[in-house]
């Protein structure tokens, strides 16, 4: 079911998103070449926790009887596209690394989530590695250009497919964008290419989405790694992933992930 998010419940999302915001921003600071990925792990957990919010991905379980998640943020590097737990990993030159981080706003009483990503390079990087990170995250900005009430998803879809695909890389079909704020994920469902199997969906204002591209340099097909967790391209491209929390509004979207 789509829900309809109330002013008043925006307003606490916003408040969470600017949050999320800065706490991703003090991750990225903390990005540098010998860095492991699970110190930047515990450095999000204690802002998050000093924020009043509750880390929205470590112990979240897709289904009752799958293994809970054990990590805050998804570090995701180089070939890695989503879902890899922060772990022992030090960072080097050359690296490009997504950090993922959800967060649930207030801890206390009926909290709210908000979702975002963002790829960087750690230190110099190759060409190739400096383009698919800007494609990625001009094709988010192209998808949000088409957020505003009367549009439907498939709007963006269309557009961020079409983007990525004119700069020779590909979207990922396995993965997609979703619906946010009273669960980690909601509905709908929003694919980052024309699915033609997807049913119509209209957008309303006040409907809270995770707008997300996922980019392959290469095919899109993506395989699950030896942990069960981490997604990585099929064929061992470099990818990004971009990612913000938006609010349709009737004229456009607000984004709740700045700082």
């Amino acid at each position: 079911m789509i829900t309809i998010k109330k002013p008043e419940e925006i307003e606490i999302l916003r408040q969470g998103g600017r949050i999320l915001a800065g706490i991703l921003n003090d991750l990225i600071k903390a990005a540098k070449p010998g860095a492991k990925t699970i110190e930047l792990d515990q450095l999000a957990e204690r802002l998050i926790l000093e924020n009043g919010g509750i880390p929205s991905f470590k112990n979240y379980k897709g289904h009752a009887d799958d293994r809970p998640f054990p990590t805050t943020i998804c570090a995701a590097v180089n070939t890695q596209l989503v879902h890899a737990p922060a772990g022992d990993y030090a960072l080097k030159t050359g690296d490009i690394l997504s950090l993922d981080l959800g967060m649930k706003y207030p801890a206390q009483g009926k909290g709210f989530f908000t979702d975002m990503t963002i790829t960087i390079p750690i230190g110099r990087v190759s060409p190739l590695a400096r383009k698919v990170i800007k494609v990625t995250k001009t094709s988010l900005e192209v998808g949000l250009a088409q957020i505003r009430e009367g549009n439907y998803i498939s709007d963006i879809s269309r557009a961020i497919q079409n983007y990525v695909e004119s700069e020779g890389f590909s979207v990922v079909r396995q993965l997609v964008g979703h619906g946010v704020g009273y669960e980690v994920h909601e509905d709908p469902r929003i694919p980052n290419y024309l699915d033609p199997k997807q049913p119509p969906v209209q957008l309303k204002a006040g409907m809270v989405l995770a707008i997300e591209p996922m980019v392959n340099v290469g095919h899109y097909g993506v395989k699950t790694g030896a942990d069960g967790w981490t997604v990585e391209t099929a064929d061992d491209n470099l990818c990004a992933h971009f990612e913000h929390t938006v609010a349709v509004t009737k004229d456009g979207c607000e984004i709740l992930t700045l700082p």
